[in-house]
């Protein structure tokens, strides 16, 4: 009896080491989701930079961007994004305190990688967390500017190409915007545009001058997704119907 009461103890003590080891663990797995959260939100089938995929890992709450590697998400094996995240448990045993843990894992961004893959543990890197400047705005398109400069045509007259091209010259816009000019008819055609990423809408602006009226306008949001033919010089001369 005697051996029993003093083997209490340490039979306790064993098992809230256990305690503690698996409140470890079920913290370590709360941290776990947290970057796995991150890797969903961060999937994707549209490119991106290295850079891009470490500002918006680095804009997630609960996330610190501690390494990016890669190129780009198309490239190779894509973007592989160190984070540290955190997670917590408690012990319902001896120590009923809450167990903190800081743990850092692999968050891979690729078109090849799957729906909640499991980021993989990793010893955390040495120094601070990485910052990102903001990214770049697109150049703005000149609607305001372009509907008030381009040139009246009266009826029954002819639109200049070339006065058009002037008018566009003068505007001195941001070499970022494309430029496309068309005439057909007695009418020119103008499309403005900034580079799109091949997955979302695309920024761009159509004009058209002709006889009797010079018309700006942006198309649709539907129009300007990828295929849809909105942003073209032939949709500027001759417009896609609007969507019902």
């Amino acid at each position: 009896m005697r051996r029993l009461l003093l083997l209490a103890p340490l039979l306790l003590f064993t098992a809230g080491c256990g305690v503690v080891q698996s409140s470890e663990d079920a913290a370590t797995d709360a941290a776990r989701e947290v970057a796995r959260k991150a890797g969903e939100r961060l999937y994707g089938q549209r490119p991106r930079t290295a850079e891009d995929v470490g500002r918006s890992a680095s804009g997630i709450d609960g996330v610190e961007v501690l390494r990016v590697t890669g190129t780009s998400t198309h490239d190779g094996d894509g973007v592989h994004v160190v984070v540290r995240t955190s997670g917590s448990a408690y012990s319902r045993w001896l120590d009923p305190e809450e167990l903190a843990v800081r743990r850092c894992f692999v968050v891979r961004v690729s078109p090849k990688s799957e729906w909640r893959e499991d980021p993989r543990d990793v010893a955390c890197p040495d120094g601070p967390p990485l910052t990102f400047p903001p990214a770049p705005e697109p150049p703005k398109l000149p609607y305001e500017q372009l509907r008030a400069k381009l040139p009246r045509v009266p009826e029954g007259g002819r639109a200049d190409e070339a006065e058009v091209r002037r008018t566009l010259a003068a505007l001195d816009l941001d070499p970022a915007i494309r430029i496309e000019v068309k005439a057909d008819g007695g009418r020119v055609g103008v499309l403005l545009s900034v580079k799109g990423n091949g997955f979302d809408a695309q920024d761009c602006l159509l004009a058209q001058v002709g006889p009797g009226a010079s018309k700006v306008w942006v198309p649709p949001r539907i129009q300007r997704m990828p295929g849809e033919g909105g942003c073209t010089v032939a949709n500027a001369l001759d417009p896609i119907p609007l969507p019902h």
